[in-house]
């Protein structure tokens, strides 16, 4: 179900547009930059001195790009959004959903999904590619110590629900919005978090190593946040990446 995404989106962008000729005016314009990092091409948005990175992966969640780009914008940070259209992208020929590239045993897997019967050569040089390569993505997307990394996300049926018994502690405030939810694997963020009207869940356990970057961020101990929305729900993404950037430092 959508939820009038086109006529706010129209509504965001027509504001964002003046924002931008306004910017240009005043000298603040965000730098607008293109990557290829690991293999995927992305838009790198930069605007002020904010330690805070953003990123939108897959391509075919279009509500958080349009958030994300209206968004960066108006406010500080550090945003990478994948220029494609597809949910998975291509590395040497071989599709793969790029939030399981960050581990080799979790792109593996994803490889060996999304490509199946494919020669156990080409995959391994894709793996290949990988490790040469993960390091310039990690290096993009990793936020400074003490700062956060905030991921937007879409889905079509996923739910807060699908996460409850892999997480540490919930906060179920929107039970009858399901598919909206914020997950941290940070306990001091998550303490802040659980205090919105919004639902909230916590993982800090590394394991299993599905190479997401939730997982990366257990392991390594950086500050991650996941926002999912529904597909579409532009306003209802909008208002929790207001209120998150608000309330958590």
């Amino acid at each position: 179900m959508l939820f009038g995404h086109g006529t706010h989106t129209r509504a965001a962008m027509s504001h964002a547009e003046s924002l931008g000729r306004r910017a240009f005016v005043l000298g603040w314009i965000p730098a607008l930059l293109g990557a290829e990092l690991a293999g995927v091409s992305f838009r790198v948005m930069r605007h002020g001195h904010s330690p805070h990175r953003f990123l939108v992966i897959h391509g075919d969640e279009d509500t958080a790009r349009d958030v994300l780009t209206f968004w960066m914008k108006e406010h500080d940070g550090d945003a990478c959004i994948v220029t494609g259209t597809e949910r998975n992208v291509a590395i040497r020929g071989m599709k793969i959903d790029p939030n399981r590239m960050f581990s080799r045993l979790g792109a593996e897997r994803s490889l060996r999904s999304l490509n199946p019967g494919a020669d156990p050569e080409k995959i391994t040089g894709a793996l290949n590619f990988l490790d040469k390569h993960r390091a310039e993505l990690l290096k993009r997307v990793i936020p400074p110590k003490g700062s956060r990394l905030l991921a937007l996300h879409n889905n079509r049926e996923y739910s807060v629900q699908d996460e409850v018994a892999a997480s540490d502690e919930t906060s179920i405030k929107q039970p009858r919005t399901p598919r909206s939810f914020f997950l941290c694997t940070n306990p001091a963020d998550y303490a802040v978090l659980k205090g919105s009207p919004f639902n909230t869940v916590l993982q800090t356990k590394p394991e299993p190593d599905d190479g997401s970057l939730s997982r990366l961020a257990a392991r390594r101990g950086f500050r991650y946040v996941n926002l999912e929305c529904a597909i579409g729900d532009y306003d209802g993404q909008l208002e929790r990446v207001r209120w998150l950037e608000a309330n958590l430092p």
